[in-house]
């Protein structure tokens, strides 16, 4: 019978950005579907009960990543690495961009991925098991984001390049590397520093006229974790409500 929990059920997950808004449905997604949690972010998450653990690290420090996975195999066999960490740094234009900003996203936002995608696959394969890992993207892969927002997106398009090269580099160890692309999420980060006027007028281009709801790109999450999409690998699923078609 087809289970989206397939996979899944008695094993550890890792969900970064845990305590933020999508990581932490994600999280709770992840628990309801039966397995154990290490929720890593930097302030304080509300899974810390019945089996599920929270790790405070800064993932750019790539030293760290190592004991993020130990932690995991403590709890139960690895099944997949959900990454939800992310940071934006909104400017009007590119001219108020600065070096600062630039090498914090880069630094988050792509560096961290790539280095806590390849601690995973070693988590996995030092084990002798198969895993699946989740990055996020961003729709503005593909729109290249709007003035000061350019950075970000150039951070998401290289996770989504960096999916494709892991998943080809991974595969024949089993590990599946797939990555989400989330349009408008109703979270603190969409909102910070949109004015009234600017949110009317993004919500404007979505065809189903409002904002996603955090919850409802933890099925994506899911499918993607779980043996439901066992053939699945370097795909990129877009979650942004008919916004970006192609």
């Amino acid at each position: 019978m087809w289970r989206n929990d397939a996979g899944l059920v008695g094993k550890s997950v890792v969900v970064t950005g845990a305590a933020g808004g999508i990581g932490k449905e994600v999280a709770a997604g992840f628990a309801e579907a039966g397995a154990y949690v290490l929720a890593v972010d930097l302030p304080g998450s509300e899974l810390v009960k019945s089996g599920h653990q929270y790790l405070e690290t800064d993932l750019t420090y790539l030293a760290n990543h190592e004991e993020i996975f130990k932690r995991a195999q403590d709890m139960a066999p690895l099944a997949a690495l959900a990454h939800c960490a992310a940071v934006l740094r909104r400017r009007n234009s590119v001219d108020e961009v600065t070096e600062e900003d630039w090498d914090l996203q880069i630094d988050v936002n792509l560096k961290a991925t790539f280095f806590l995608n390849r601690s995973a696959y070693h988590s996995f394969k030092a084990a002798k098991t198969k895993g699946s890992i989740i990055n996020f993207s961003s729709q503005s892969w593909w729109t290249g984001g709007f003035g000061g927002s350019v950075v970000y997106a150039a951070s998401k398009g290289g996770i989504v390049s960096m999916t494709r090269g892991l998943a080809r580099s991974f595969a024949p160890e089993g590990v599946r590397v797939n990555a989400v692309a989330p349009g408008g999420v109703d979270t603190s980060m969409l909102r910070e520093g949109q004015d009234d006027a600017a949110m009317k007028s993004f919500i404007s281009m979505i065809p189903m006229g409002r904002l996603a709801e955090p919850n409802e790109m933890v099925g994506a999450v899911i499918f993607l974790a779980s043996d439901a999409s066992s053939y699945m690998t370097g795909t990129l699923l877009n979650l942004s409500g008919g916004q970006l078609m192609y």
